[in-house]
This record gives C-alpha cells, sequence and structure tokens, in this order.
C-alpha cells in the first residue's frame, strides 16, 4: 500500500514525502502487512454487503415477470432500499463521528442478508418493500462506520481506500451472478438462499474490526481525531450534490438496464443479467483506474474529467441498439466509477473533523438516493417508453462537471 522511494546518491532529498499516514521509512515490516490485510478483510466485507445493493436490482425483473409488476411498481422495490438508506445513514455517520461502533460491521451485514432473503417469500407486496428496506437500514448502517475503520486501517493512503471501494463494486458486479441462477431454478421463493453472503460477511466483519485495530497501532497512524484542518463545507455540499447526479444516473441504469437490454438486443434473460453484470463490473475496473489516474493528477482533475467522460458514454446506453450496447455500458459504468473512492477520500478531507459524516454521505447516502427517483423514471416509461425515460440520464454527468468545476484540492494533513 505504500510507495516505494526512489533509489539515488541522496535519499534525503530525492525522495517524495510519503502518502499520509504512511509509516516512516525504517519502520517495521509487520505494520504493513497487517494494513494489507485489513484493508482485504474489510474489502472482502464490502463485497458481501453491497453484493445486496445489486441484489434489489437483479430481482426487479423476476418480480415483473413473475409477479406482473410495471415499472412504476418495480422501481418502487428499489425505492424502498434507497429512501430509508438515505434517510438514516447520515445519522449513522454522525454517531460514528462521536463514538466507535464497530459492533456495526456484523450486526449490519445480517441485517442486509434477511431483508434480502426474505424480499421473495410470498406474494405480498407491502411484505416485500419492508423487507428491502430492512436491507436497506442495514447498507445505511454499515458503510458510514466501515470507512470510518478502512480510514484507520488504510493510515490516509487514497490507493488503500480504492482497494476498499473495490469490494463494494465486486459486491455490485456478483449480485446478478448469484441471483440469476438461484432464482431462474427456485423462484422467487429461493430467496432465502442468497442470505449466506451475509453469514460471510459477518464473520469477516468481526475479523475486520481486529485486524484494522491491529493497523491502527503501526507507526505514524493519524486518526481522524489528530486532524486539526479546517471544514470546508461549500466544497463539501458542490461536492454531494455531483455525488447526487453520479447516482441518479448508476441506480437508475442498474433498475432498468436488465429490462432496456432486452428490449434493444431482442434476448431473453441471460441478455439481461449480462447487461446487469457488465454494468457492476465497470464499475469495479473504474475504481482502480481511478486510483491508478490519481497517483498521477489531482483527485478533483480525475473526478471532472470522468464526468466529461460519462456524458458521451451514457448518450451510448440509451440511443445505440444491437450488441454494442454493452459496450457503452462498460464505458458508462467504468466513467462514473472512475471517482468513486477519490469522492469519498475528497469528502472525509473536505470534513477532517466529521470523517463519519462525510463517509455516510459520500459513501452511503448520495449513492443510495439515485433510487428516490426510480419510481418518476417507471412512471414516466409505463406513460412513454423505457427508452424516453432514460433520456434525461445524459444531462446530469454533464451537471456533475458544473458542480465540480470551482472544487479545490484539499490541503493533505500535515506528515508526522
Amino acid at each position: 500500500m505504500t510507495t516505494s522511494q526512489p533509489v539515488g546518491p541522496s535519499p534525503e532529498t530525492l525522495a517524495p514525502a510519503p502518502p499520509p499516514g504512511s509509516p516512516p521509512p525504517g519502520s517495521p515490516p509487520s505494520a504493513d502487512r497487517k494494513q494489507r490485510r485489513a484493508i482485504l478483510t474489510l474489502s472482502v466485507g464490502h463485497a458481501c454487503v453491497d453484493v445486496y445493493q445489486g441484489a434489489v436490482s437483479a430481482l426487479v425483473p423476476f418480480f415483473v415477470a413473475d409477479r406482473n409488476y410495471t415499472y412504476a411498481a418495480a422501481s418502487g422495490v428499489v425505492l424502498a432500499a434507497s429512501l430509508l438508506s438515505s434517510l438514516v445513514q447520515p445519522a449513522f455517520g454522525a454517531l460514528t463521528d462521536r463514538r466507535s461502533m464497530p459492533w456495526l460491521l456484523p450486526l449490519s451485514t445480517a441485517l442486509c442478508g434477511i431483508g434480502i432473503a426474505f424480499s421473495g417469500v410470498g406474494n405480498s407486496y407491502p411484505l416485500t418493500l419492508l423487507c428491502v428496506a430492512i436491507a436497506g437500514v442495514g447498507i445505511a448502517a454499515y458503510h458510514p462506520e466501515s470507512a470510518r475503520v478502512a480510514r484507520i486501517a488504510s493510515r490516509g493512503s487514497h490507493t488503500a481506500m480504492g482497494w476498499f471501494s473495490l469490494g463494494g463494486n465486486i459486491g455490485f458486479a456478483l449480485a446478478p451472478l448469484l441471483v440469476t441462477p438461484v432464482i431462474g431454478a427456485g423462484g422467487l421463493g429461493a430467496t432465502p438462499v442468497l442470505v449466506l453472503p451475509a453469514a460471510v460477511g459477518a464473520v469477516l466483519a468481526l475479523l475486520a474490526v481486529r485486524r484494522g485495530s491491529a493497523a491502527a497501532e503501526g507507526p505514524g497512524t493519524r486518526t481522524a481525531k489528530a486532524d486539526e484542518r479546517p471544514d470546508d463545507r461549500r466544497s463539501f455540499v458542490r461536492l454531494t450534490l455531483a455525488i447526487v447526479c453520479r447516482s441518479v444516473v448508476f441506480v437508475v441504469l442498474g433498475s432498468f438496464i436488465s429490462l432496456y437490454a432486452r428490449q434493444r438486443t431482442g434476448g431473453g434473460t441471460a441478455a439481461g443479467a449480462a447487461a446487469l453484470f457488465v454494468l457492476y463490473l465497470g464499475g469495479a475496473v473504474g475504481t482502480v483506474l481511478g486510483s491508478a489516474l490519481a497517483a498521477r493528477w489531482t483527485r478533483v482533475r480525475v473526478v471532472r474529467w470522468s464526468y466529461v467522460a460519462s456524458i458521451a458514454a451514457v448518450a451510448g446506453v440509451v440511443l445505440v441498439p444491437g450488441p454494442a450496447l454493452y459496450l457503452f455500458v462498460a464505458l458508462a459504468s467504468a466513467g462514473l466509477y472512475v471517482p468513486f473512492s477519490l469522492q469519498v477520500t475528497l469528502g472525509q478531507d473536505y470534513l477532517p473533523s466529521r470523517v463519519g459524516t462525510a463517509s455516510g454521505v459520500t459513501l452511503g447516502l448520495a449513492v443510495s438516493v439515485g433510487g428516490v427517483l426510480s419510481p418518476a423514471v417507471g412512471a414516466l416509461a409505463d406513460a412513454t417508453s423505457l427508452r424516453t425515460a432514460l433520456l434525461p440520464l445524459i444531462a446530469l454527468p454533464a451537471l456533475g462537471w458544473l458542480l465540480t468545476r470551482p472544487l479545490p484540492e484539499p490541503a493533505l494533513p500535515a506528515q508526522q
């Protein structure tokens, strides 16, 4: 996770300063190994939780096919998972700023699994909404505390935080691969099988807390409490609004891309599941690419240009028919996810005194809030067509670019 120092005749003058919170030269290698193990465990646990965010979208085509849900009713399921999560996530972020609550990680992971496991049981629409709302609460509780633990374990490394975010992207990508065969074989009544990732994730959450604490004890550790930089609330608000634009595009695409791909390609269930998988896999690629680009340019610059690239990619998703649709789905997803982990660390650096709140907003609230508009898109699709309902998505990356233009690159914490 740490950067290697260049070799030369005068290392003191030629070597760049280590990343914030990195172990100083000569520190025991065991500290770096603890950091890697902690981030790896957190990343896999993050995947086990975010598989349930992706599972909601993966279940939508089955609700439409088996229960004859309209577009509006199907998007209401996405809203149930997103709305409650959006409302309570800032509260969990504020709580984690006041006190450490590592027990939230296994508990929230279990809630995610329980909610989705019972979402397909019975034919009651209100019960389905309640179950996915429970999963939404679990997701809301998990992200602020996990991001706080990841920040401590990573010791300020943007690359390490990128790996943590990558875990969530992989969870999203695995969701259709898990949901489609299970529900395809056993119907919606087989959703209890989907509790298995939560069982694994809860165990990993317990390990993550222990390993995160061990990594934090290494030399050079800086926590949010030791950070005395002033808050930049104006920049944080602008960043949040830009993330909301990104969220609306990604969540709406996640809600309808399976159905849209089947329409545009003439394929069946497999064609829709493939489009959803490409959407989520592209997010994983974008997250890795974002960390690499941020090592060369500033985070703000990378974020701005990712929004510019997303404009053309989203237009291709909406307007291009046939198999080429999958290429534009991948490009749009990568463009929308290049800034993902960078926006999390930017938010934390804009609000250094409230890392939990910043994490809850950038990693959770602003991501899930996109689902609030899904019913409106579904209603428009019912009244016109799905393609017409998706057309406004093209303008949102442009608005995100305008919002990020004035953002400054935040100052880094002073080296110890």
